[in-house]
């Protein structure tokens, strides 16, 4: 599966045109090298224009000597001897003009060419895994965690994954996304016998962060005409040329889901702390059992998992007989994101060199200081945080101090229960400072204030204000809910 990486999502698309079925679009070199841990196969990759050039001939050379069956080509927008006499030194095995498509095409199947003659043809196999996300209820937050999951697994592009969105009549994938597909699932209708790669890529959208989107149909009448034997050929397809194929299905048995969860290699159940959803889950649980589907493969997953509800996790195995695999707390992040079309794991990997400008040394995503797993201790990792999420992220950081480590926490967005031990304070002499802005007395204000602005003022300050009119406050209000905005905002009232 051939790789085109540009930081321009335009230029991706375009060079993904010239591309054989099933190549793959990231947006920097930096992703390539989890891209390769992933397919030892890989044979082809194509560096665009965008990149900086010495950046570009570097991972040639990187490639040429630690993946010498790896063909590299350049596109770039201007070719002249000097570039073509780097690029040959480098190891790229082809530089072309970055706008010439065929250009392209032929280099990238002299690569394919010169991999069957390396490996045969056999080492071109490929099988991905279908999950299937199902739920017997809907409004449990299904499209939420399918999503999520499909952007968890590609990793920003060190996967290729599909999402498929499934529930027909009412599918949500897409909006939650953002995306507006020009074409759906529905123009594959009749091909159930010829459907191939070829015929399945046009119709796939592409998001930002690299998962393919198979769409459900515009209007809900469509579902009649897709056929179990169309879902099941879909898939199929799509296991040709992708590492997991993420499933969101409709909150019922119908025969599309059927055929999904007859294709799936795992089950993720979801479920809600409330009576009538764990009653019908527990009879989708029974229903699974005797159609023999993903027996041993299935997941729990309890979304909106609040204790103040009066049922516990415990409860909740004792009914379904099923242990809990993961659980997802309340949080207004959730809904904020799905509104602003921003999922949760996406965050803001945009900002990173915005991130190191200000003084950080390394970011990391938000799954790190997430631990889901219900042990006491966890490696320790911090000298010290300052938390303004609160929930399980909180107690995460507690749970990863080093030795008489310290958090501050000011912040509950993720939660107020802490789902934590007393083996942190006791063992490793953990300290929870908390805040106290009502009740502060005015000399240690006056005293902090004088330290931020003198010793312990940044001297890169400005970056993170921006000042706006009265008349901007609606457009970045907007921004800040779609994620696009970072730093605080001073509003000028003339």
């Amino acid at each position: 599966m051939p790789v085109v990486i540009d930081p321009d999502p335009a230029t991706v698309a375009g060079l993904l045109d010239a591309m054989p079925d099933g190549a793959h679009g990231i947006d920097s070199t930096e992703r390539l090298t989890a891209w390769l841990g992933e397919h030892t196969d890989e044979y082809l990759v194509v560096l665009g224009p965008h990149l900086d050039l010495d950046a570009a001939l570097a991972t040639c050379e990187s490639l040429r000597t630690g993946r010498p069956t790896i063909s590299v080509v350049l596109a770039r927008d201007l070719i002249d001897a000097g570039l073509l006499t780097r690029a040959i030194k480098a190891g790229a095995r082809d530089v072309v003009p970055d706008d010439d498509l065929e250009a392209v095409a032929a280099a990238a199947n002299r690569a394919h060419q010169l991999h069957v003659a390396l490996r045969g043809p056999v080492g071109l196999a490929h099988r991905g895994k279908v999950i299937t996300v199902f739920s017997p209820k809907g409004g449990v937050g299904k499209t939420t965690m399918a999503v999520n999951l499909a952007l968890s697994l590609a990793d920003r592009g060190a996967r290729r994954v599909c999402l498929v969105d499934l529930d027909l009549a009412f599918g949500d994938v897409a909006i939650t996304l953002q995306l507006f597909p020009s074409h759906t699932i529905e123009h594959a209708v009749g091909a159930e016998d010829t459907l191939d790669p070829s015929m399945v890529g046009p119709l796939l959208t592409r998001h930002q962060d690299s998962v393919m989107v198979l769409a459900a149909p515009n209007q809900p009448d469509v579902r009649e005409r897709i056929t179990p034997g169309l879902v099941a050929r879909v898939l199929a397809t799509l296991r040709e040329t992708f590492d997991w194929v993420v499933v969101d299905t409709a909150p019922a048995f119908d025969e599309p889901t059927l055929a999904a969860l007859d294709e799936t290699d795992e089950c993720v159940v979801v479920a809600t702390l409330d009576v009538p959803t764990l009653k019908n889950v527990r009879v989708a649980l029974e229903t699974l059992d005797v159609l023999g589907i993903a027996k041993g493969h299935r997941h729990l997953l309890l979304n909106r998992a609040d204790d103040a509800v009066g049922i516990g996790p415990e409860k909740v195995e004792a009914i379904l007989g099923m242990s809990v695999t993961t659980q997802v707390a309340t949080s207004v992040d959730i809904a904020a994101a799905t509104n602003a079309g921003t999922p949760i794991v996406s965050g803001k990997p945009d900002q990173h060199d915005w991130l190191r400008a200000l003084g950080a040394s390394d970011v990391i995503g938000r799954e790190e200081v997430n631990d889901d797993s219900d042990r006491p201790l966890l490696k320790s990792r911090w000298a010290g945080a300052v938390d303004t999420v609160g929930g399980n992220t909180l107690a995460t950081l507690i749970r990863s101090l080093n030795h008489r480590g310290c958090v501050t926490a000011c912040g509950l967005v993720g939660g107020t229960d802490l789902p934590l031990t007393v083996f942190p304070f006791i063992l490793r002499g953990a300290k929870l400072d908390g805040i106290d802005s009502a009740q502060c007395p005015y000399d240690r204000r006056l005293q902090i204030w004088n330290l931020l602005s003198g010793d312990w003022k940044l001297d890169n300050l400005q970056d993170l204000v921006t000042e706006i009119s009265l008349d901007e406050v609606k457009s970045t209000v907007d921004q800040m809910m779609q994620g696009k905005t970072h730093g605080r905002h001073i509003v000028r009232p003339t």
